[in-house]
């Protein structure tokens, strides 16, 4: 019996804060004027739609810069493993310089530091 007692308090107190939650959300959603329903940007409305598509170039650059952010990411903790780990450490680093310096010839063939 106190099982039950429980549950419906319980219940009654889940409905009564969505009941609440819900009478709120339509009150604030009608004082919304329609100017502040847009997205800011810089004071303005945007001039372009949020789901243009941009250059190709800008995906070879992207590729560069995180081939540039993942050797910086993983350098500064890697010193510390270095110390501990020793020439162990050093060939997985080269590993992992090796992989990255794929990614910045690849982009240095594309033509990403010609800047037009």
């Amino acid at each position: 019996m106190a099982l039950t007692g429980l549950l419906t308090i319980m219940g009654t107190i889940v409905a009564g804060a969505l009941l609440l939650q819900w009478v709120a959300a339509r009150t604030r959603r009608d004082r919304v004027v329609e100017s502040q329903k847009i997205p800011f940007l810089g004071g303005s409305a945007p001039n372009t739609h949020a789901w243009q598509r941009f250059h190709v170039r800008y995906y070879s650059m992207t590729l560069l810069f995180i081939a540039f952010e993942m050797e910086m990411m993983f350098m500064y903790p890697w010193a510390v493993v270095y110390v501990a780990e020793g020439v162990k450490a050093l060939a997985e680093m080269g590993m992992f310089l090796a992989i990255l310096t794929v990614g910045i010839l690849y982009g240095w063939r594309e033509g990403i530091f010609r800047w037009q």
